[in-house]
């Protein structure tokens, strides 16, 4: 089949590269412009056009796929698309293209977490498993028919970030499974039952940590931020990026009560041990990699000795 490929970030590039290593024949990459990044700006090229580049195949860059770009895809003539995290929404005029549609690869069991960040969210709100589901992409917002979707643990450490890079795999490998079936005329898709739940983009303000909190919140929250768009919290008027976060263990006294290894407030930092802790609404977390304003990344032993006198020392 001939076939039209859209994405942009990393988390499409395994499934770009899976695609082009089959018999079928990809007539287009279309990605979102290249944008300043660094502290340079720099413009840069997005993963999914630097990966095409390699692949030698044709790029199509834009920011929104407007009448210009559809007839451009149109002239093409392909019999599917591909679509992973591109960045922007497909009219109806540019779904119907392809004469067999659009597949869409989604980082989450669907219909939860519909919305462009499925597995921060679902790293934010503590969840142990998602999926990766490969759907028919209709105009309402993730709401096709399922075409295959593959369960994926998420570790109780894991970052987004982390998550993200393993379910890009498995579901490159499901996306190509789907495709041959759809040439082979063997792809059936079943509508998503349950109720929807949304994941919205994640912005500089969901980075920022409370800690009245209890400790597996707070953790969660740390890695469901990780990498982008960062956790941080406020040391007086300085920020901290929480690179890394770690649960503790409670002890458990005489008589019966499960009570924390030391006793912080939410947010107080304090050296236990030699590791960095800080305190929730239940136990302490460890704070194993910190990053302060201007700095570099740093073990949180290593930054908090530096502090010197941590008594007043508050997380905020």
């Amino acid at each position: 089949m001939r076939l039209v490929v859209a994405g942009s970030p990393a988390a499409a590039v395994p499934t770009l590269r899976r695609l082009a290593a089959t018999d079928h024949e990809i007539v287009a990459v279309l990605t979102r412009p290249p944008t300043p990044q660094g502290r340079k700006r720099v413009l840069t090229p997005t993963p999914v056009a630097v990966a095409a580049e390699e692949l030698g195949l044709p790029v199509i860059t834009a920011s929104r796929v407007d009448a210009d770009v559809t007839e451009r895809l149109r002239l093409l003539g392909p019999d599917l698309g591909v679509i992973v995290a591109y960045g922007a929404l497909l009219r109806r005029a540019a779904l119907d293209v392809p004469r067999h549609g659009w597949l869409n690869l989604h980082f989450s069991s669907l219909p939860a977490f519909r919305g462009a960040a499925p597995v921060q969210r679902a790293v934010m709100a503590g969840e142990r498993s998602t999926a990766a589901t490969v759907f028919r992409l209709v105009e309402e917002l993730d709401a096709g028919p399922v075409y295959a979707s593959e369960p994926f643990p998420i570790g109780p450490d894991a970052t987004a970030g982390e998550v993200l890079a393993a379910m890009a795999e498995t579901g490159a490998e499901l996306v190509a499974r789907v495709v041959d079936h759809v040439a082979a005329g063997r792809a059936v898709g079943v509508a998503q039952v349950g109720e929807p739940t949304t994941a919205p983009k994640t912005t500089s303000a969901d980075g920022h940590v409370a800690f009245d909190r209890p400790a597996a919140v707070v953790h969660a929250h740390v890695r469901g931020v990780t990498p982008e768009p960062g956790a941080y919290a406020y040391l007086g008027a300085t920020r901290v990026k929480l690179l890394r976060t770690a649960r503790t263990t409670p002890t458990t006294r005489p008589a019966g009560l499960v009570t924390t290894t030391e006793e912080l407030a939410p947010g107080a930092l304090g050296l236990v041990g030699g590791a960095l802790r800080v305190g929730t609404a239940t136990e302490p977390l460890e704070l194993l990699e910190v990053q302060p304003a201007g700095g570099r990344p740093m073990p949180g032993a290593s930054w908090a000795r530096g502090l010197g006198d941590l008594t007043s020392a508050v997380l905020a």
